[in-house]
């Protein structure tokens, strides 16, 4: 079962690659959350009945690698995300972290929190690693923006005393008393109080003391407690391990739990062992480096990492190594973020073991032709690249090479999963832009049951007659130069 696709779609011969084939088009998977971008570290807020999802941008560091190895200095945007119904995501594109903050230029590992004030806004705040000795803070009133720097310094600086070497991938939350907290760390964590404008720092930050500890923290307040997560190192079978619980398995999530986050003592009394391994350890995935993100929405409990997916479905590796990589062969580490449900006992504040699959989470409710639609939400896409237009957080889709090494796709395809016609449709109506065509089918391989088509350079509306009921994927096929904003059924 090991790398499922590559015996049935093209892939890489030797070090010339051919068109990027998506893992998700043709087999119904839900991982990836995105298969147009390499994505990494995500966190996550819920606003206004979506979920928002934000990550590191690995495919900044894949563009301009010339070694083609991740190596993260390059890396100085974070990439947006949202869904309502957990398959069709909306890309929103990136927030450029080192042109808004002036002390930064790169920035990785995020972590969202946001609150209503009392100016009657919800306002965010962003938090996120800068150099791997900073954590810094960007603020907003939208979910995408537009970000500004509210500080003209780092938040968390590893130069200080009691977070030295020590001061990046951090993790937020608000507590049920409106407090909120922030834990930091890379070789040992730290914990502190925000203050009250949740950009300064209200406390000591405190050691809690987490065993081989090596980065990846979290904060989440479960049934009135707090809980703090970080992956162990690489160093099983961990000898020095001192804790009565089994040691967990190696590079894995774990979590411990406290009512009192500045007692450092509370904390390993809270021991609750890993919830989640590292991908090497199960089926079709390789070891790598492990970092994830506990959410609630809708009900259900789900865990956000991310795995080498995309990058071994684009066959963009030789084995050997924790990443993959090897002196004749270097391209690895480029990330892909997944989500999976996980189960969360919030009355004992227990985390079962976790899992990580290619299928992911199932839909949790239909797509609403009827309403305006984003060409930029997908289910999976395939020949797309999404460009920033217009208002912060919308993209445009256009043909062309989502992944700069790869050819000019022979198809460029945006799959929108169950899409409900129930009242059945009579005519599409799409903003297109340029000379081409976007084709509408119900199946891949399918007949079309609308073209619409555009032969000018400025924005139209324009519109086909397209008659469906029921239940149904769309499949939108861009041809020739065409651009495509939005979409919406009568």
């Amino acid at each position: 079962m090991k790398h499922l696709l590559l015996s049935s779609i093209a892939l890489c011969l030797g070090m010339t690659c051919q068109a990027q084939v998506s893992p998700k088009l043709r087999t119904g998977y839900a991982n990836p959350i995105l298969d147009h971008q390499f994505t990494a570290d995500p966190t996550s807020v819920e606003y206004n009945g979506r979920l928002y999802v934000y990550g590191t941008n690995d495919h900044e560091q894949y563009d301009k690698s010339e070694k083609e190895n991740n190596t993260y200095e390059k890396i100085g945007t974070l990439a947006m995300m949202s869904t309502d119904d957990m398959v069709n995501w909306t890309y929103h594109g990136l927030i450029p972290t080192s042109q808004i903050a002036s002390y930064c230029n790169t920035s990785w590992a995020p972590s969202i929190v946001s609150r209503k004030e009392a100016d009657g806004k919800t306002h965010f705040y962003l938090y996120y690693s800068h150099n791997g000795g900073q954590t810094g803070v960007l603020t907003a009133t939208s979910p995408v923006g537009p970000w500004t720097a509210p500080l003209n310094k780092a938040l968390v600086d590893g130069s200080e005393e009691g977070v030295k070497g020590c001061a990046f991938d951090p993790g937020a939350v608000i507590d049920g008393n409106g407090v909120g907290w922030i834990a930091v760390g890379g070789g040992q964590g730290r914990i502190a109080r925000l203050g009250k404008d949740m950009i300064s720092i209200d406390s000591k930050f405190i050691n809690p003391q987490p065993q081989y500890h090596m980065e990846a923290n979290e904060m989440d307040f479960i049934g009135g407690k707090y809980v703090y997560t970080y992956n162990v190192n690489w160093e099983s079978p961990f000898p020095k391990w001192t804790l009565s619980e089994e040691k967990p398995t190696t590079c894995s999530m774990v979590y411990m739990v406290s009512t009192n986050p500045l007692d450092s003592t509370s904390w390993a009394a809270g021991y609750g062992n890993n919830y989640l391994k590292n991908p090497g350890e199960y089926e079709n995935f390789r070891y790598a480096n492990n970092h994830t993100h506990l959410q609630k929405f809708q009900g259900k409990w789900y865990v956000l990492y991310h795995t080498l997916m995309l990058l071994d479905d684009m066959g963009m590796y030789r084995e050997g190594g924790p990443e993959g990589s090897t002196k004749e062969n270097p391209k690895g580490g480029y990330r892909s973020m997944m989500i999976d449900e996980i189960d969360v006992d919030e009355q004992n504040v227990h985390i079962s073991m976790g899992k990580m699959t290619r299928k992911g989470v199932k839909q949790i409710k239909a797509l609403n032709p009827y309403i305006l639609q984003q060409a930029e939400t997908a289910a999976a896409t395939e020949g797309i690249k999404f460009i920033a237009e217009g208002e912060v957080g919308n993209m445009i889709a256009t043909r062309g090479k989502a992944f700069e090494r790869h050819a000019l796709p022979e198809q460029s395809i945006i799959q929108v999963r169950g899409v409900d016609f129930a009242k059945g449709s009579r005519n599409i109506s799409a903003r297109l832009c340029g000379q081409g065509s976007v084709e509408v089918r119900t199946a891949l391989d399918g007949a079309p049951v609308a073209v619409l088509t555009s032969k000018t350079n400025e924005w139209k509306n324009v519109k086909a007659n397209c008659r469906i009921n029921g239940q149904h994927d769309l499949y939108f096929t861009l041809k020739g130069d065409v651009q495509f904003d939005s979409w919406q059924y009568k």
